[in-house]
């Protein structure tokens, strides 16, 4: 596998990857669910050359994570707003969120704790099976072909069940 061709991947974590998976990309979304909107804002909190930041607000808006909208005319100024696609990433941000507070917060504890609007408690992210709502153990899950696996791949698959 190619870095640059990730995207044609049929493996949908490749695809994911070729969007998100690098440290400044994650990192720009974690300042977009915090509200952040304007590149300078984004570039004092990061630290993070022009040029860099340039290249991934580009490449989240490319790939309909960000869409642009301009706030202000004369010199032309745009913010990044979260797309429908973009908002759809936010249970992969808490999942990562959830993990370093688990693994990495060290002796003196999360450095965010996130509260439930509607009911005013704090929460840790769950991820839960979409029919019958009991949380997801890796242990119990099966992977196997979908439609958009290629056909040698479900063979292959039928094959061995």
């Amino acid at each position: 596998m190619r870095w640059h061709e990730l995207d044609r991947e049929t493996c949908s974590v490749a695809r994911t990857v070729s969007v998100i998976g690098d440290r400044w990309t994650l990192l720009v979304l974690r300042d977009c669910f915090m509200r952040v909107r304007r590149f300078e804002a984004f570039q004092a909190r990061l630290g993070i050359t022009r040029h860099v930041l340039a290249d991934r607000l580009r490449t989240l808006v490319k790939a309909g994570v960000l869409r642009k909208v301009a706030y202000q005319q004369r010199p032309r100024r745009y913010e990044y707003r979260l797309t429908d696609a973009g908002l759809d990433l936010y249970p992969v941000m808490m999942a990562i969120v959830h993990w370093g507070d688990v693994h990495r917060a060290g002796r003196r504890g999360r450095p965010l704790v996130h509260e439930h609007k509607t009911c005013g408690n704090q929460f840790d992210p769950v991820t839960v099976c979409s029919a019958c709502g009991e949380p997801i153990d890796p242990r119990e899950v099966h992977a196997h072909a979908g439609p958009g696996a290629p056909p040698e791949r479900r063979v292959r698959e039928r094959a061995t069940a």
